[in-house]
């Protein structure tokens, strides 16, 4: 009787521990929003955020749009051409791009490039007392610190996956054309009229869906972190693993919604 009351106990905590970290990460959003039209606003901050977040990303979504591409059209024509389909790969290859492989692939490297990095510097700054020397010049640590990287990764990130579905297209155009004998004219047709406005949308969409969750719980956990260095790692692989197990969860909805529109 005794440990079920315990467990019982235990898993009450739990759950009111639970509910409360919800309850700040939706807090920490809301007040990010607040911050954000509300003044001052920081954007020479904002400008330092998107070289640093952006551009700094744009060679690993090279390499990762680029390499999906390759892959994807190799395997997707050796498995059609045994259906006498090839000419079907181009669709297939620019649809999945646009729709999941781009966003996707996308945002879970930018989750481990951008999300640990936000993390760890924030962390850093929280437990050698820099967030509190914000706090007591009277200004906002989410108006410094979180508000220039929400809106940075959330414009950036959009442009980083159209950036690697465009890669994308142009590995798979090389494997059509030295793997499959298609020529460069009729890949782009059917690339360009089987991939519609919404198909685009959808990617573009999810990524900065994506982008915000990065963002909101690598500054949450960053602002939270605490025991001093040792901290920071447990906080950085906690961003990582946390975000990217989000990614893939809330993929799986965003499609469903856009299925059901469109």
């Amino acid at each position: 009787m005794r440990t079920l009351s315990y467990q019982l106990s235990s898993i009450s905590l739990q759950l009111k521990r639970f509910f409360i970290f919800i309850g700040e990460i939706f807090a920490l959003f809301f007040e990010t929003i607040r911050c954000t039209f509300s003044s001052p606003f920081y954007f020479s901050r904002l400008m330092e955020q998107i070289t640093h977040i952006g551009y700094g990303s744009t060679s690993i979504t090279v390499v990762i749009g680029l390499t999906m591409g390759l892959v994807m059209t190799l395997n997707f024509g050796y498995g059609l051409a045994k259906f006498g389909g090839t000419l079907y790969v181009p669709a297939v290859v620019s649809l999945s791009l646009a729709r999941e492989m781009a966003p996707l692939f996308t945002s879970l490297l930018v989750a481990g490039r951008v999300g640990s990095g936000i993390a760890a510097e924030i962390g850093a700054m929280n437990v050698t007392q820099q967030i509190d020397a914000i706090r007591a010049l009277g200004t906002s640590p989410v108006r410094v610190l979180v508000v220039p990287r929400f809106w940075a990764l959330v414009l950036s990130l959009p442009l980083l996956s159209a950036l690697s579905f465009a890669v994308g297209i142009l590995g798979g155009l090389i494997v059509c054309k030295t793997e499959f004998d298609i020529i460069p004219g009729l890949y782009l047709y059917k690339v360009f009229s089987t991939v519609k406005f919404h198909d685009y949308m959808s990617g573009l969409v999810k990524s900065a869906v994506f982008a915000g969750i990065i963002t909101i719980f690598a500054c949450y956990k960053g602002l939270n972190t605490r025991d001093g260095t040792k901290g920071v790692g447990l906080t950085t692989t906690w961003v990582v693993v946390t975000a990217s197990i989000l990614i893939l969860v809330t993929d799986f909805f965003i499609s469903k919604i856009f299925l059901v529109i469109w």
